[in-house]
């Protein structure tokens, strides 16, 4: 027990910065499907919709995303799947 290391190594070496909501830092309170550019940024090489975990947006906001990206999707400007 002399090492007092976790799994992660050395808890002083581990920093992680904190993630922020992009949206709240910009006062966006309406997210436009029609944005494409936007949008994209929150869609993985898959297709698929990244979670909150690795975006940073908050609740209220990933709601809205998840949201405008299905209607983006609907009205094909985003694909559904990417090949």
């Amino acid at each position: 027990m002399a090492n007092n290391q976790n799994k992660r190594g050395n808890k002083s070496s581990y920093f992680q910065k904190k993630k922020f909501c992009w949206f709240c830092k910009h006062n966006m309170w309406y997210i436009d499907y029609k944005d494409v550019n936007l949008l994209k940024n929150y869609i993985h090489e898959n297709g698929k919709i990244m979670s909150r975990r690795l975006t940073g947006t908050c609740h209220y906001h990933q709601k809205r995303l998840t949201i405008a990206i299905k209607r983006a999707r609907h009205m094909a400007l985003l694909p559904f799947i990417v090949k």
